[in-house]
């Protein structure tokens, strides 16, 4: 098995890709060992000193680590993922808990917001797939979008800039109606 590592904005976070679905479908982000109970791969992964966050996508693994270097992490991060696809065992157990969850907006707003997570799932979230990342819709009140950032792309340096002059742009362009994009 060749598990290739792509790095990401984030110098925190590495994408590992391990020429295998991960995930069949949606995205999994873990900031503890405690949240990663539903998944063996996850909770295997912050067993290694140093990982602080790992996220799951459909065909990658974003890991972000603490204070150690990529030197001492990676080979270990590399050796569990592939003893994991290697084993057999299931990437999750159980229902996995769905993106939109908490959505919050008004629902004289619902075509907008359904316009809103359109252009995300056709436009943005490939490219911030691409980065080792994801990004959901959490609400919508007042004109303004709010957006969970996740995997590589939370606490990324450039996500503000994402949001504001990527994300924030394209929906104004669509959607006069939107006045901001913030975070979360």
């Amino acid at each position: 098995m060749f598990i290739q590592t792509e790095p990401t904005p984030n110098p925190a976070t590495l994408k590992f890709v391990p020429g295998k679905q991960v995930l069949a479908s949606g995205v999994q982000d873990f900031k503890t060992i405690e949240d990663a109970d539903s998944s063996p791969l996850a909770q295997r992964l912050f067993e290694i000193d140093g990982v602080a966050g790992v996220f799951l996508g459909r065909d990658f693994i974003s890991v972000t680590k603490g204070d150690l270097d990529w030197e001492l992490l990676k080979p270990a991060v590399m050796g569990v993922i592939m003893e994991h696809f290697m084993s057999g065992a299931p990437v999750m157990e159980g229902d996995a808990q769905g993106d939109n969850e908490n959505e919050v907006f008004d629902e004289a707003d619902r075509e907008t917001v359904d316009t809103i997570k359109q252009l995300l799932e056709e436009k943005v979230r490939p490219a911030v797939a691409q980065d080792g990342g994801d990004i959901i819709f959490q609400a919508y009140k007042d004109g303004v979008v709010y957006l969970h950032m996740r995997g590589a792309c939370s606490g990324c340096p450039s996500s503000t800039a994402t949001l504001k002059n990527g994300i924030e742009n394209l929906l104004r362009h669509f959607l006069p109606e939107v006045k901001e994009v913030r975070a979360a």
